[in-house]
């Protein structure tokens, strides 16, 4: 990555949002230039991006999900590092390890500290859950702290830092699921589906002939973190952000407000990250559509993705095929956006 430039933040909010807006279209723009179709999957990746968060990407092998991470990074103008989960992948592997090295001058030896690739920018764990638990495990403290500890030594990994895993279908053959304090982590999940007829057309027109497109640099480090600053600046009423409160308790069984579905297949809800993401997912959104305050609409949107991976299904759910996406539209629809319980 080049040394980075300066960002310079509009001083008026009205005109910081309109240049998000138009930053941010910039971005969607290159990374079209490369990606077919898959139009929501781009823009959950996007807005968990700008609002600081992990993503985990799940679908079948061939559907480009390496792509879109790969072309993020470049349109980013950010160091990208790709980490090929296999179940022999040491927890060495992603974070680094301590080696013994020589001075060619003195012939002194020393204990150096030799970086893994997690100290990118922007690290893809590809086939995140071809990997044995202990593996995985070795992102969680980076995921969520933004440091390494090796050897009882803490080192701060770069910023801006974002991990983008890829994960195939539980079901397929030699996976492992992944551990549920590591599904926290990730701030969305996005379900990555087959291309239609159109696209796959598109995609075979672009990549059997002639060289592939290239996404221009659109980002430095400086005006990422910028924008990750200004989302949270975003206003947020009381009333709104008690709606995503109430939304992540009703994913609780035990809770009074819980719909039928969430009773009869939820073991364990969504956890307070659920509703953190659900704000700062929301506060994306209503930047981009023209607004610099969140509304009920905006939390509701971002129910899936956010509270698809936190719910603990049962194997009454399993045994039923009652998918968490089925439940988090039952919980969407029975928790009211105005709290008709409030007293005063």
């Amino acid at each position: 990555m080049t040394d980075q430039t300066t960002f310079q933040m509009p001083a008026d909010a009205r005109e910081r949002a309109e240049l998000f807006r138009r930053r941010y279209d910039a971005v969607r723009q290159e990374i079209g230039k490369v990606i077919v179709g898959q139009g929501e999957v781009v823009d959950t990746v996007l807005r968990a991006f700008f609002a600081g968060g992990n993503v985990l990407l799940e679908g079948v092998p061939g559907l480009g999900k390496t792509m879109l991470v790969r072309t993020l990074a470049d349109a980013m103008h950010l160091d990208f590092a790709r980490i090929q989960f296999t179940p022999d992948l040491m927890p060495a592997d992603i974070v680094g390890t301590t080696i013994v090295s020589e001075d060619p001058a003195t012939g002194r030896r020393a204990l150096t500290f030799q970086k893994g690739p997690i100290f990118a920018n922007i690290v893809l764990a590809d086939e995140v859950n071809r990997a044995t638990p202990k593996t995985q495990s070795a992102l969680l403290e980076a995921m969520q702290e933004h440091s390494v500890t090796v050897g009882g030594v803490t080192r701060r990994v770069n910023e801006p830092f974002l991990v983008i895993a890829t994960q195939n279908p539980i079901d397929m053959e030699g996976t492992y699921p992944l551990p549920e304090a590591q599904l926290d982590r990730f701030l969305v999940k996005v379900i990555v589906r087959y291309a239609t007829r159109e696209e796959m057309n598109e995609v075979l027109a672009r990549t059997t002939r002639g060289e592939q497109p290239q996404p221009s640099k659109i980002m430095e480090a400086d005006e990422v973190l910028a924008w990750r600053r200004f989302v949270r600046d975003v206003a947020l009423a009381p009333h709104v952000a008690d709606y995503a409160s109430r939304l992540v308790l009703a994913s609780h069984p035990d809770d009074k407000t819980a719909p039928e579905s969430v009773r009869k297949y939820v073991r364990f809800g969504s956890s307070p990250r659920g509703a953190q993401g659900l704000i700062l997912l929301a506060k994306v959104r209503a930047l981009l559509e023209g607004r610099y305050n969140v509304s009920f609409r905006d939390v509701s949107l971002e129910a899936p993705s956010v509270m698809r991976h936190r719910l603990i299904r049962n194997f009454e759910a399993e045994a039923d095929r009652v998918e968490g996406d089925q439940i988090v539209t039952d919980i969407v629809a029975a928790v009211p956006q105005q709290d008709l319980l409030a007293k005063g």
